[in-house]
């Protein structure tokens, strides 16, 4: 009988494939040759810690199956970060990205091999993920999505070659900050009978006849359920306070996040240019991106009067937007519109939507705000969505999304020479070279970011990361002056962001000004109360150098918060434990940042903080260095 000596059976597949492995050969053939070995030999030793077992390895590609669906996910994320750090040692040119897929499904059995439906779904999957990236079926994410720690972004259905169904696929994301998160869900139903189908829809008809009934009295009242001051998590501010929530994309096409952020993003930062308002960040506003959450929620989470909410919907060329702001503390809509415009109206269309939240809120915004709002900077469409999926990557920095948001950058400037919100992206990716161990020169890095923020302010003076960008470089190079100067002009010209503050902070704490430090620091945990951990981190410098060791203690833990693996929280912790007395706490940080990181050196962290008081720099690295650190 044919096939009687396979076997069939359900296991978890990965496939991982090395992203443009033909350009790396064609570019040098024994260097490219070399690394696929070394992250080969990585990865291997991944497949067989989460107990699973390599299949075959032609060319760039690794096959591997697992008994258990939840250590091959997991298994498939610590490649992905095990690669990323074994990438920081390698020039750029040799940089290896891999793409992965996981699959849970039905496979034959050929001795040492496993072939059918269920292979060729994973290596369906991995050519979908981005690169550095994990992307999952959706039987793998059946089986995971409650028990690990990860977000995920539905991607839509595939169609498989030589697969009947089309198969879901998910993005697997890993930021601790979407934690729980399932982005763009659809729900999939099987046949039903006529009877029950019949039987479902009278019941939705009914249902939906009680929310249609529902919705219209809430609409003639104008009210949601009001938020409670007494709840909230801050104390409302003096300004009047909104929050903008990401535009939900209705496109149907998970990959079109990148727009409706973008317009978002826009519309904070149009909004953070007007003094008398005060605008929760993005970070904090997109920590509710992909969550079923009541204004109610946010309002008492941040802080904040007012909620900015609405969707997008792209099709072609033609746009539709819908909007609503609401008064959380009362409990009324304060305006809603929709918009049917042209794709090349979005520019206009922003300024529009901006001027219409300042006035239902009752600011005042000046004429010269009023042209700065109205300064996108380009009139090229195609520039312009360049720029943003860049900024988009830029936003989740690792070395390759780093190398695609310069990407990105280069090509918004080739159609728009002038667009100097593309320079400005330009600039800090070679910035952040230099933080992503990718820079050759640190010094070369620095002076080309330099070179292209002053390229966008002598046209473009109020840009709103430009110049605190070009600060917070200064600062790095140790012109303590230039730095200052310069982020206290930024911070004229865009008083409600939140990063903005940051960088005066740092300039201060750069500067040994550590009580200024402590309460521009407040003021941006005020502005993205969800923000990075490095806010938390310029928070405890400041309470270290005020000598409030337990303040500065508890600031480096909430750093750590949702992070564990943030090293740099950890060793400023065991530098603050020693100088509090807590020895035991402190060898036990520094033994963990080690863990994270075994090729630390305290000779280049010293070299690298930019500390204009050297005896306090001197104090700190010997309290590192009394913790155990070398």
């Amino acid at each position: 009988m044919a096939g009687e000596n396979y076997k069939r059976r359900l296991t978890a597949i990965l496939s991982a494939d090395v992203v443009g492995y033909s350009r790396l050969m064609g570019e040098d053939e024994f260097a490219t040759v070399a690394t696929l070995k070394s992250h080969r030999r990585l990865i291997t030793e991944q497949i067989e810690a989460f107990d699973g077992r390599v299949v075959d390895s032609p060319g760039d590609n690794i096959l591997a199956e697992f008994n258990s669906i939840v250590d091959a996910v997991s298994c498939a994320v610590e490649i992905q970060e095990a690669i990323e750090e074994q990438n920081r040692d390698l020039p750029e040119n040799r940089m290896m990205a891999f793409r992965i897929g996981v699959n849970l499904g039905d496979v034959v059995q050929d001795g040492h091999r496993i072939h059918g439906d269920g292979v060729n779904i994973a290596a369906r999957i991995e050519g979908l993920a981005d690169p550095g990236g994990v992307s999952i079926s959706g039987t793998a994410f059946d089986s995971v999505r409650n028990k690990l720690g990860y977000g995920y972004q539905f991607s839509g259905e595939q169609k498989v070659k030589n697969i009947a169904q089309p198969v879901r696929v998910y993005k697997v994301l890993t930021r601790p900050e979407d934690a729980g998160k399932v982005i763009g869900e659809k729900r999939f139903v099987g046949r039903m009978s006529r009877r029950v189908a019949f039987a479902a829809i009278l019941t939705l008809c009914v249902i939906t006849a009680g929310l249609v009934s529902y919705y219209i009295y809430l609409h003639q009242s104008g009210r949601i359920e009001p938020a409670s001051i007494e709840k909230m998590a801050f104390p409302l501010p003096d300004e009047h306070s909104i929050a903008v929530l990401p535009f939900d994309n209705m496109s149907g096409d998970p990959d079109q996040d990148y727009f409706s952020d973008g317009f978002t993003e826009q519309l904070i930062t149009n909004l953070s240019m007007v003094p008398n308002l005060f605008v929760i960040a993005r970070n904090s506003s997109f920590s509710f991106k992909g969550k079923a959450v009541k204004v109610q929620q946010v309002a008492e989470e941040l802080g904040v009067r007012y909620v900015m909410e609405g969707s997008v919907q792209r099709a072609g060329e033609k746009v539709r937007f819908n909007a609503q702001l609401i008064d959380a503390i009362s409990g009324r809509h304060l305006w809603a519109e929709k918009f049917d415009r042209k794709l090349q109206d979005i520019f206009a269309l922003q300024d529009e939507i901006t001027l219409k939240i300042i006035s239902a809120v009752g600011a005042e915004v000046t004429r010269g705000e009023r042209a700065r709002i109205n300064a996108i900077g380009t009139n090229s469409v195609d520039a312009y969505l360049k720029a943003i999926q860049g900024w988009e990557y830029f936003y989740a920095p690792t070395r390759e999304t780093n190398r695609l948001a310069r990407k990105l950058a280069e090509e918004a400037i080739e159609l728009d020479p002038e667009y100097q919100n593309a320079y400005c992206l330009l600039g800090v990716t070679h910035f952040m070279d230099v933080f992503l161990g990718t820079s050759k020169s640190p010094r070369k890095s620095f002076d080309t970011a330099v070179s292209y923020f002053e390229k966008v302010l002598a046209v473009d003076e109020a840009h709103p990361i430009a110049r605190s960008a070009l600060a917070y470089v200064y600062g790095m190079q140790r012109k303590y002056d230039m730095a200052l100067a310069q982020a206290q002009q930024a911070i004229e010209s865009n008083p409600g962001r939140a990063n903005t503050h940051f960088v005066l902070g740092s300039i201060f704490y750069f500067t040994g000004r550590y009580a200024e430090a402590l309460q521009t620091f407040k003021r941006v945990i005020r502005l993205d109360p969800k923000g990075p951990a490095y806010y938390y981190l310029g928070l405890g410098h400041a309470y270290r150098g005020l000598g409030k060791y337990e303040d500065a203690i508890a600031a480096y833990q909430k750093a750590l918060d949702g992070k564990p693996k943030y090293w740099m929280a950890r060793i400023f912790l065991s530098a603050t434990y020693n100088m509090a007395g807590q020895e035991e706490n402190a060898r036990a940080e520094a033994e963990e940042v080690l863990r994270i990181n075994p090729k630390f050196s305290l000779e280049k962290l010293a070299k690298s903080l930019p500390y204009k008081d050297k005896e306090y720099l001197n104090d700190a690295i010997e309290a590192m260095r009394k913790a155990g650190l070398k």
